[in-house]
C-alpha cells in the first residue's frame, strides 16, 4: 500500500504549484514536470530579493 505524501513546507507547497501549472501546460509526466517544478523554484528562489 503507498500512501501520498502531502506537502508541508512552504517550499514544497511552491513546487507543487508550479508542477500543476506544468501538467496543465505540457504533455509531460508527472515525473518529469516535478523535475522542472523543483528547477523552476530553484531558480527563482536564486534571483537577488531587490529584483524580484
Amino acid at each position: 500500500m503507498t500512501a501520498q505524501i502531502e506537502p508541508t513546507s512552504r517550499y514544497h507547497l511552491r513546487v507543487e504549484r508550479v508542477k500543476k501549472i506544468v501538467m496543465e501546460d505540457t504533455k509531460l509526466s508527472d515525473t518529469k514536470a516535478l523535475a522542472l517544478a523543483v528547477r523552476m523554484v530553484h531558480e527563482l528562489d536564486t534571483v537577488p530579493e531587490p529584483v524580484r
